[in-house]
């Protein structure tokens, strides 16, 4: 059992964690979430041991073993697969020993502790996970500074994994692994029998991965049994506790100010009055949901054109007259969702830079339309930005010549209104950074957006809000992602980039999963009707899921509403003084059925709530 103990963290005169306290079941796969800024990544240090906190303490049972990933990656002349096998010190002690050792009683114990450790059956195992994570043979054989960072990151995670420790410390490993390597690691820790803490943004990774969610809040923790799906219904039913729970406090709040006020300067009540501004004093207020301008993301429609957008005709791309892409031939329409699937390397990125423009076919034709334009996000926009300048000096050199208006108002569509737009980018999160870029590159209304791993840096709550915006959005639209959830309701044709080319994949995205886990590949000969037909059904229950979500939010929205109400209107009765203007004049027969009225009205409310996300469940 990992015990999380009261734990509190001030950094830079600000509580990151104040009083966090948790028990984690033994050998629980715990998904540790929260917003960008939460304090995830600190949780996780102080678990590890890296920060000692100023309250509190993280406990584990005596000799239990912890895995992390230190932050720097592993370097040096020494192969992938010769730091995986190094990773379990045990056994690479003991290998060492079995060869020096001249005592025949201590010979006999090092060779039945290495039976028992399976250590004859480790380079096989090493190889499989480095396999797993996207390291062919001849790859797992060359020297460690050959790789850029995020291979030698995926080296670093190999070793944690292959080491077993007792408690397993994962912070956000999806971050330089592709959708391919993402499944593989799912697989993998599912069968992973110690305790496992994962922080990720990924839905479908913690509803297939984990078994407890490990919400972070204010700076304190709770604990929820289920998958990511399961806490999500689980904080709807605590977010509208507390917004009712707030709206009584707020009466009995004005309830107690009003006697205070009137009762204070007058010598017989002064006594109660001083009692109840004690009780005012000492009331803990309930915090109001607020709306969050991170969840902002509204891309702008573009002008008609008339299909096709693009076309390739046998085209080749690559570098320095090298072809990485061959035979390319691809059609591109205004109402376009593309997935590009395939493991990083393969040359999806080459593909995307093509249909952006960036690149140009060294053989073949692409065809595109005169009037066409493109919005093309990657990191390097987001690492790029000039940490001096604020979001509205950005976009103003951007949009030059365009008025102060149009420039707030493109801000304005992805959360930067107000002080939002006038704060330096260097202070600003990584999921902000993302959404300016995400601003900029769609600033003259594209009618084609390549989108590049667009979630690194965005939360859960983000990511839902950017899946949302772009199955509004009404142009064409080809990503790159390892998010699975994103891909499954926003893409409804998969190309797979491979063998240094890109044809379309006949199957669903779970084909596609199957086909690189265990190697099944898809019903091949699937005719043009049936990719036609399939495409519609995607797209008929990717709108069906959207509508779905769309009708939670708004009931949401009106059971809050209705919620005020009634509140109002208990007050009104119990406190004529106090009423609302509105209710003020109403009789008291008046205000019953007025009540009853807007009670039924939440009944219904709920009911369908109720209905629409059992139907989103089964969707």
């Amino acid at each position: 059992m990992l015990n999380i103990n009261g734990i509190t963290v001030r950094l830079g005169g600000r509580t990151i964690l104040d009083g966090a306290s948790a028990a984690l079941p033994p050998g629980s796969r715990v998904g540790l979430i929260g917003r960008n800024g939460a304090g995830k990544s600190t949780m996780v240090r102080v678990i590890a041991g890296l920060l000692e906190p100023d309250e509190g303490s993280a406990e584990m049972p005596r000799g239990s073993r912890l895995g992390y990933i230190a932050q720097e990656a592993p370097a040096g002349q020494e192969t992938p697969f010769d730091t995986v096998l190094a990773a379990d010190t045990e056994r690479a002690a003991l290998m060492i020993e079995s060869e020096t050792c001249e005592d025949p009683d201590r010979l006999g114990d090092v060779y039945e502790r290495l039976i028992a450790i399976d250590a004859y059956t480790a380079p096989a195992r090493a190889a499989q996970i480095l396999l797993g994570l996207g390291f062919d043979e001849e790859m797992q054989a060359q020297p460690l500074d050959s790789f850029s960072g995020g291979w030698k990151m995926r080296v670093a995670l190999a070793a944690l994994l292959f080491s077993q420790p007792d408690v397993l410390l994962l912070d956000e490993p999806s971050n330089h692994l592709d959708l391919e390597a993402v499944m593989w690691l799912e697989d993998f820790l599912k069968s992973y029998s110690a305790t496992i803490v994962v922080v990720s943004h990924e839905r479908d990774f913690l509803n297939n991965v984990v078994d407890h969610i490990l919400h972070l809040q204010g700076g304190k923790i709770t604990l929820y049994p289920g998958g990511y799906d399961a806490f999500e219904r689980q904080r709807a039913e605590r977010m509208a506790q507390l917004a009712a729970a707030k709206a009584n406090q707020d009466i009995q709040r004005a309830k107690l100010q009003d006697y205070v006020a009137r009762n204070s300067a007058r010598a017989s009540t002064a006594k109660q009055a001083q009692s109840r501004q004690k009780m005012l004093a000492k009331m803990q207020p309930i915090a109001e949901l607020a709306n969050d301008p991170s969840l902002s993301f509204d891309f702008p429609d573009p002008s008609e054109l008339r299909p096709p957008l693009i076309t390739l005709d046998m085209a080749s791309v690559g570098y320095s007259d090298i072809p990485i892409l061959k035979r390319l031939n691809m059609r591109l329409d205004p109402d376009d969702r593309v997935a590009l699937l395939g493991r990083n390397g393969n040359g999806k990125t080459t593909l995307a830079r093509l249909l952006a423009a960036q690149l140009a076919p060294i053989d073949g034709e692409m065809n595109a339309s005169g009037k066409m334009k493109v919005g093309y996000f990657t990191q390097y926009q987001v690492e790029e930005l000039d940490a001096d300048d604020t979001p509205l000096e950005h976009m103003t050199r951007i949009m030059k010549g365009s008025s102060p208006a149009a420039v707030r108002a493109q801000l304005g569509r992805f959360g930067f209104s107000g002080d939002k737009a006038i704060g330096k980018v260097g202070k600003m999160s990584g999921g902000e950074k993302a959404r300016l870029a995400l601003a900029l590159i769609t600033r003259d209304a594209p009618h084609l957006l390549i989108l590049d791993e667009p979630t690194n840096h965005l939360d859960v709550d983000a990511r839902e809000a950017l899946v949302q915006a772009l199955n509004a959005y009404s142009g064409a639209v080809v990503l790159v992602s390892h998010d699975r959830h994103m891909l499954e309701l926003t893409a409804d044709r998969l190309v797979l980039v491979d063998n240094g080319t890109a044809k379309e994949f006949d199957g669903s995205l779970d084909d596609y999963i199957a086909f690189v886990l265990k190697g099944d590949a898809p019903a091949a000969g699937a005719s043009k009707a049936d990719r036609k037909a399939n495409k519609k059904a995607a797209t008929d229950a990717r709108d069906r899921e959207t509508a779905l979500r769309r009708t939670i939010r708004d009931l949401e929205a009106d059971t809050a509403r209705l919620t005020t109400e009634r509140n109002a209107l208990d007050r009104a009765m119990f406190d004529p003084a106090g009423a609302e203007p509105r209710f003020a004049k109403l009789s008291m027969s008046d205000l019953g059925k007025r009540r009853a009225e807007v009670q039924g009205k939440i009944e219904a409310v709920e009911a369908k709530w109720l209905e629409a996300t059992e139907a989103l469940e089964t969707a």
